[in-house]
């Protein structure tokens, strides 16, 4: 039996080629000391110590938003062969992507007027957005109709949990998400922040802590307080090039849940720009945000 309806994400979704089945890839380009680089999404295939390495020497990388014409692109040729489709986005709090692919989904169901194009609003990036793509795609296999899927997808937004913490404020400065002086200070007294999407998909503080190995126990209890016993339960640990990290904080949550599948994987380079090297982030699916 075939899929339902298409479902797309792009290289924000993070995910390696294990959890991609069902799932379409559009590119995302991004810019490294003004260079143009594509990133097709594929994450087992990304040279993310050569990425984080340029990054951490102070080379600075550049994103944009996916724009209107690239959805049209994609999604057109799935239209002419009568397919229906589910793009699961990057937050609108942190990009204009979701805005340009719902302007192409409303131009193309006019110009495809029996077709059905649903946009998701993920309030997240990264794991964040690639679970609900896995949803989406997982009701596609099941064959459940595209508008019920888009309900479930969107019901599921609220659940899906993304706790993380940087190594260095800095890379945040950059993007305005703190300030100058408080990006110095926590360098100069090692804070670090704990990090989170939260309901309107905009990126907040919900703590800070002192050292790397006590960040790394506050996602662990961030974890514990919002988890969900839910059959489809699938963990993932982002990091950026710092897996022993990334390691440590898997066999602390395989302690809590022992039994539910856990995936690492490197943070791909389109907001590991804005989060930077040392990048450590925890996503599941929880109580609401």
């Amino acid at each position: 039996m075939g899929y339902s309806f298409v479902v797309f994400a792009d290289g924000c979704a993070n995910l390696p080629q294990e959890m991609l089945e069902g799932i379409k890839l559009i590119p995302d380009e991004y810019l490294m000391e003004d260079v143009p680089q594509v990133y097709l999404g594929d994450v087992d295939h990304f040279d993310g110590k050569s990425f984080y390495d340029q990054l951490r020497s102070g080379k600075v990388a550049k994103t944009s938003l996916l724009n209107t014409h690239l959805f049209e692109t994609h999604f057109r040729p799935e239209l002419e062969q009568g397919n229906d489709i589910i793009y699961v986005s990057m937050s609108s709090g942190i990009s204009g992507t979701y805005n340009a692919a719902k302007i192409a989904a409303d131009e193309l169901m006019e110009e495809f007027p029996g077709r059905f194009i649903h946009i998701v609003d993920s309030h997240g990036c990264g794991f964040g957005n690639g679970l609900l793509a896995v949803k989406a795609a997982a009701l596609a296999k099941d064959g459940v109709d595209v508008k019920e899927a888009a309900a479930i997808v969107d019901d599921a937004v609220p659940h899906t949990c993304q706790y993380f913490t940087v190594d260095d404020l800095n890379f945040l400065k950059r993007t305005g998400r703190v300030s100058g002086v408080a990006a110095s200070i926590g360098t100069v007294l090692n804070i670090k922040p704990i990090l989170y999407g939260d309901s309107t998909g905009h990126i907040v503080t919900c703590g800070k802590v002192r050292g790397r190995s006590q960040a790394i126990s506050a996602l662990v209890k961030k974890f514990k307080e919002k988890v969900m016993d839910t059959p489809d339960q699938h963990i993932c640990i982002s990091h950026g090039d710092c897996l022993e990290d990334a390691r440590t904080l898997e066999k602390m949550v395989k302690e809590i849940v022992p039994n539910v599948p856990i995936t690492i994987a490197m943070h791909e380079p389109f907001s590991g720009s804005h989060v930077g090297p040392g990048m450590l982030g925890l996503f599941f699916y929880g109580k609401e945000r």
